[in-house]
């Protein structure tokens, strides 16, 4: 009985990971600016204000944990740690801030560069 509970489980797993990569693949950079309420230039300057001295690095419309959002990577003088400061692409309030060290920047590149 374990295992036929287990096997379904896994199932019922695989199936909702296909459904989201499903749901990910129909997200084409003209159908999440299509969602945007917010704009680029609006979010940067959201953004710049959350790491004051900062200079945006990169930046990019992306749809993460289900969000929405503008996604900018800035730096700022005297270290090499990137803010990442993400505002939500519907409200234009802050979604999340973090530091990123130089190893967690080359963790992220490499994942990215490996399609995960």
């Amino acid at each position: 009985m374990r295992k036929i509970i287990g096997f379904a489980g896994a199932a019922v797993g695989a199936g909702l990971s296909l459904t989201m990569i499903f749901a990910h693949a129909q997200d084409t950079p003209s159908s999440l600016m299509n969602e945007a309420k917010v704009s680029e230039a609006s979010a940067r300057a959201t953004a710049l204000a959350k790491a004051p001295n900062g200079t945006v690095q990169s930046f990019e419309l992306e749809r993460e944990n289900g969000l929405l959002v503008w996604s900018f990577d800035i730096a700022r003088p005297r270290t090499k740690n990137i803010i990442e400061v993400q505002v939500d692409a519907i409200s234009g309030k802050i979604a999340s801030v973090k530091t990123e060290t130089p190893a967690a920047q080359a963790k992220e590149a490499k994942a990215d560069r490996s399609g995960k």
